[in-house]
């Protein structure tokens, strides 16, 4: 029976959509824009000190929308000077909507934006072989390790890009999510994939220690709504349920058992909190500051 289940990855428009799905229903820009606003100040005070051009590294950019927000907050410290911002995308729908976001904003005269639709180690690959290791101010790294091999060593190269007084943001998902919970206990049971792992915060910190490179940690709430997710028949808690388990279609051919069990579960305490009649699962992500 469980062999009818596939992964979500291998159906891209079913993903993408799932993806859509979980943003619609979750706090998850609202709770990077609040660290935007309320942290990210603070920590690229000095990434530009003295410097003419300011370099930033986008690694897995996606359609722009909060690497927007994190520009407008470098040019806030930093008016007027002149900013080169590069992003390394391997999707060339996200690098299409994040063209026609840049099209579309303003104040942005200052930046020069570059795209290359490439995984981050077939950037790291590229690099490499050049033989030109260029230097860079701020890295960002939001919601994409999950996509790379070998963490520890993209953790190592990207860290030794890093310029004077540079920082490297690195957003996932927390140790102390419902995702934690979630993975460990039915990773196995659900299909595996060769483009997805299982990391949270606590595995990524470990990883830093061992590698002696400094950093701070910073968890914030997000919610992700699954009410849906409990009503027979409805498309988004169809789709919501898809992405939860990275499975295709998981409401038509997953296992009984293993149903019953994630619909028991995703509704206890460690898992979700109800409020004003909804089902709020756990998205808290954590934001990691690494120093140069």
């Amino acid at each position: 029976m469980a062999s009818s289940m596939r992964s979500l990855f291998s159906d891209h428009s079913r993903y993408v959509e799932s993806f859509r799905r979980f943003l619609n229903n979750s706090t998850e820009h609202q709770c990077m824009q609040e660290f935007m606003d309320q942290r990210l100040p603070g920590i690229i005070a000095r990434i530009g000190d003295t410097k003419s051009e300011i370099k930033i590294l986008s690694i897995g950019g996606g359609a722009g929308e909060i690497d927007l927000q994190i520009l407008s907050k470098v040019q806030a410290q930093y008016p007027g000077v002149h900013i080169s911002n590069e992003v390394v995308e391997p999707s060339a729908e996200q690098i299409a909507k994040y063209k026609e976001f840049v099209a579309k904003s303003s104040n942005l005269e200052n930046i020069k934006f570059t795209w290359h639709k490439e995984t981050s180690s077939e950037y790291q690959n590229r690099v490499m072989e050049k033989k030109e290791l260029q230097k860079w101010d701020f890295i960002h790294m939001i919601q994409m390790l999950y996509y790379v091999k070998d963490i520890p060593a993209t953790l190592k190269f990207f860290h030794s890009l890093l310029a004077t007084n540079a920082k490297i943001l690195i957003i996932l998902v927390s140790g102390t999510s419902g995702w934690d919970k979630l993975w460990k206990k039915y990773g196995s049971r659900l299909p595996q994939n060769d483009l997805c792992q299982y990391v949270t915060s606590p595995d990524l910190t470990q990883m830093l220690d061992k590698l002696g490179i400094k950093y701070e940690c910073y968890d914030l709430l997000s919610t992700m709504d699954i009410s849906d997710c409990f009503i027979d028949g409805n498309e988004n808690g169809d789709l919501l349920w898809d992405f939860l388990t990275e499975t295709c279609n998981f409401n038509t051919t997953a296992p009984p058992d293993l149903k019953a069990e994630l619909v028991k579960d995703l509704q206890e305490p460690e898992f979700s909190v109800k409020k004003d009649g909804k089902i709020l699962f756990n998205n808290s992500l954590s934001f990691i500051v690494v120093e140069a």
